[in-house]
């Protein structure tokens, strides 16, 4: 597969009229956000959807430009393409726009300026390479199994790509393993070619934190914009019910996200986040160039030892900045005002194009 020619987009980007960008993404995930923060730094705004569910982009008003396609995957679609160039277009990828164009296609095929760096969205994708990238950032991660018959301790199983948790069980024995693995394939939440991709951890008992960042490829600087945590179906319910009901329910929990809420964490662990943060950020500058380049998440639990563990990472926008689509706690000690993620990316994009420095934010 031969990736899309960064000169290539570099031709297009100089082709567009810097004062009229519009800022363009899929209508899902974090689109409504995005939009909104495009709108608030003064551009223009287009949103590529499914006809049917343009709705909520025209009566929240967030879209100046509406693409209306078959299918979201579409948006690959050289003519779909062409209406973003059209448009002086820089596209924000979020993980819908991901799960639907496909990673190989977005790599290869879509000749649209990105925001931040196309490269690392499959090291968030494969279980693999996200460990590699967490291990070279000397970030605390849970201990990997290589096979289900090595289980020895409770486990968390997990599948690639942006699933939401859909999927995801826990797991105390490899008999446990494969009863559940044929629970969730009768569920048609995986399938038999999904077992052996299977990611086996050990399961980390703590509080949720997601945290997200920003990187400033423009000051080379690490931001702490937000933070929150998920509501997660059926264990959420679950664990409301006595404990002496939840054995007479023979329920297997699931762990798919229905929700998010905002949360701040105990100031004396904020060290300890700026840290993570900054180490991923040199780790990723090394293993895969330009490196980290705006948004980043990283789905923690804190352990009664106060140490924070890293389970998984977002390499773009999450969906959990949805919870400060007007500010955080954060993102308001940094910038005095209302500052959502999707309004971050927009002023980066702002002042890269107002310095003539476009070409370091996008790829």
């Amino acid at each position: 597969m031969s990736l899309v020619d960064r000169q290539k987009i570099l031709d297009i980007l100089n082709k567009y009229d810097k004062k009229d960008i519009t800022i363009a993404t899929l209508g899902s995930h974090t689109s409504l956000h995005i939009l909104k923060g495009a709108k608030e730094e003064g551009f223009r705004t287009a949103v590529v959807c499914e006809k049917g569910r343009e709705v909520p982009y025209q009566r929240f008003g967030v879209a100046d430009e509406f693409i209306l396609v078959d299918k979201f995957s579409d948006i690959v679609n050289e003519d779909v393409q062409q209406k973003l160039r059209d448009l002086n277009s820089i596209i924000v990828p979020h993980g819908s726009f991901i799960a639907y164009a496909g990673l190989d296609r977005v790599e290869s095929e879509f000749y649209v300026p990105m925001f931040g760096n196309r490269s690392i969205l499959r090291w968030e994708a494969e279980r693999d390479l996200e460990r590699k990238l967490l291990l070279e950032s000397d970030i605390r991660i849970p201990k990997k199994f290589e096979s289900s018959a090595d289980i020895d301790r409770t486990v968390m199983v997990k599948f690639p790509g942006a699933r939401g948790g859909k999927g995801y069980f826990v797991a105390a024995s490899p008999e446990e393993f494969d009863k559940k693995i044929i629970n969730m394939i009768d569920r048609e939440w995986i399938t038999e070619d999904d077992i052996e991709k299977a990611h086996i951890e050990e399961y980390v008992s703590g509080c949720n934190y997601c945290i997200h960042f920003f990187y400033s490829a423009l000051k080379d600087e690490v931001e702490v914009l937000g933070m929150d945590s998920r509501f997660e179906s059926n264990i959420d319910g679950v664990t409301r019910i006595p404990a002496k009901d939840q054995l007479e329910l023979a329920l297997d929990p699931s762990y798919v996200i229905t929700g998010n809420h905002p949360v701040v964490i105990r100031e004396s662990l904020l060290p300890q986040v700026f840290d993570i943060g900054d180490n991923l950020v040199e780790a990723a500058k090394k293993l895969v160039k330009p490196g980290m380049n705006g948004p980043f998440c990283l789905q923690t639990l804190c352990t009664d030892n106060l140490e924070i563990v890293v389970f998984e990472m977002s390499a773009r926008i999450d969906g959990g900045t949805n919870t400060f689509m007007h500010a955080s706690a954060y993102s308001y000690l940094l910038f005095g005002e209302f500052m959502s993620m999707g309004r971050r990316i927009a002023r980066e994009i702002k002042n890269a194009a107002e310095g003539d420095k476009l070409e370091v934010v996008i790829t």
